[in-house]
């Protein structure tokens, strides 16, 4: 590994921080808990944490909590936007979450075919 590909990867890593810790109007949560990682979870935060780089969405957060509740819908994620209702989508999958990023979160309309509460 060359200086050049450690600098790509140090920049990478810098970027998703950034897009997980600072404060927006659009917080994606991911269910993080055992039964959320057994179903995959880590590969849906990861796919949030790409779409929203690669879209430069600079106004979303992803960020993680642990167990959500309901192990039978896991993978699970929660849109929080201000002023609206919170939106819980569940037995999301890789494809799933890039359609939630681009009609949610891109287009402003909720996905309701994975959507399994709206408080």
């Amino acid at each position: 590994m060359n200086l050049e590909e450690l600098r790509k990867i140090r920049e990478n890593a810098e970027k998703n921080i950034e897009l997980r810790q600072k404060k927006t109007r659009i917080k994606v949560v991911v269910g993080m808990g055992t039964s959320g990682i057994a179903a995959g979870a880590r590969e849906v935060l990861k796919t949030f944490v790409e779409e929203i780089g690669n879209r430069n969405l600079l106004d979303v957060v992803v960020t993680q909590t642990g167990e959500k509740g309901l192990a039978s819908q896991e993978p699970m994620i929660e849109i929080l936007e201000e002023g609206k209702p919170a939106v819980v989508y569940g037995n999301i999958d890789k494809e799933k979450a890039k359609k939630i990023v681009a009609e949610h979160l891109v287009s402003n309309k909720p996905v309701l075919d994975y959507v399994i509460e709206a408080k």
